[in-house]
């Protein structure tokens, strides 16, 4: 029984940086759309960020994301990012902020 344990978690280690993602979020029919910038839109270092969300059954607001680190405190517009390409990526969530299924990224050129 060690033995089995041992493999599944070195499997769940060897996953971790994969980018597969283990718990998908939950699809809930909401929909969402970043409306700016465009994408490989050259921008400042800071960027006002626009979206549309269409709610589905449980979402309430988005959650804002910069090369896959959370953006704690955003209020709609990114600030302080370095000079080349960055991904910007909003994602939907629900009232207890957990994400849901749907979001939308845009690659932006940050002069």
């Amino acid at each position: 029984m060690r033995g089995v344990g041992a493999i599944l978690a070195a499997v769940g280690l060897l996953t971790l940086g994969s980018g597969v993602n283990v718990f998908a979020a939950t699809d809930d029919g909401s929909q969402i759309k970043i409306v700016s910038p465009a994408p490989g839109e050259k921008v400042k270092s800071d960027v006002e960020v626009k979206y549309e969300l269409k709610a589905g059954s449980q979402a309430t607001h988005a959650h804002c994301f910069v090369d896959g680190e959370y953006q704690k405190g955003w209020k709609g517009t990114v600030k302080g990012m370095s000079p080349g390409t960055h991904e910007i990526k909003v994602v939907a969530a629900n009232k207890d902020h957990q994400i849901l299924a749907a979001e939308s990224a845009v690659k932006v050129e940050v002069q």
